[in-house]
């Protein structure tokens, strides 16, 4: 048998790992703070017509809540990681100090969004409009108690 492919495999697996190692040991405060408020950015912009369904401003589209609580549900775990030591400054951002002074209670708050977005994307699969604007006010809730706590209302360095 030849085992030359494996081989490769294996190789091809091992410097990927190295390389995004070596990566993720660069990363400047800077940079996961942008990369944090990008990934915020692209959320925000996909509960703004989830929000308007469920408000009843816009009419209910099963389709496009599905395809915004699937990209929700896809990106919300994603900004968490990027809150290490070090990132509480570097460049302009409303993370409130609490986020490293109270990790397990940021991790709770995180963890609860995450939880959420989830029944978004399950309600909204479902394709009903009451599961989906019930799901829709807990997400709403998850991100609100997330802000209030762990956000500060003006940029600072």
């Amino acid at each position: 048998m030849n085992r030359t492919p494996s081989r490769i495999v294996l190789a091809v697996a091992t410097c990927a790992t190295l390389v995004t190692g070596a990566a993720q040991a660069q990363l400047k405060p800077e940079d996961e703070i942008r990369y944090r408020q990008s990934v915020m950015n692209v959320m925000g912009r996909a509960m703004g017509p989830m929000g308007a369904m469920a408000q009843g401003k816009a009419p209910f589209n099963a389709a496009l809540a599905q395809k915004n609580a699937g990209l929700v549900d896809s990106l919300i775990a994603l900004p968490f990681s990027s809150y290490g030591p070090g990132t509480d400054k570097g460049a302009p951002t409303k993370a409130d100090p609490k986020i490293w002074s109270d990790a397990p209670g940021f991790k709770q708050a995180s963890e609860v969004a995450q939880k959420a977005a989830a029944q978004l994307l399950a309600a909204s699969k479902a394709g009903d409009e009451a599961k989906f604007k019930a799901a829709f006010g807990e997400i709403g809730k998850a991100c609100k108690s997330c802000h209030d706590n762990f956000r500060t209302k003006e940029f600072r360095n």
